[in-house]
């Protein structure tokens, strides 16, 4: 059985640490909502160009891509 040590901080270091986490979470969730939203966007792009046979080559991997993007930012 392995165990599992929690590092104590410093009372020193506890700004740098709090600002530190505060800033990661803040490009953790923008970094999520421009996956979604450039998902969304091939998605619909994908669709767009799929309405034609020819596109239906470029136009579904698109979707797909999209699909997976939007699914990858959500969860």
């Amino acid at each position: 059985m392995t165990t599992v040590q929690k590092r104590r901080i410093p009372w020193y270091l506890w700004p740098f640490w709090a600002l530190w986490k505060l800033v990661s979470g803040i490009v953790e969730f923008t970094g999520r909502i421009v996956a979604v939203v450039l998902g969304l966007v091939l998605m619909i792009v994908g669709i767009i160009v799929s309405l034609t046979i020819v596109g239906v080559v470029v136009g579904a991997p698109l979707a797909i891509v999209g699909m997976l993007l939007t699914l990858r930012g959500l969860f």
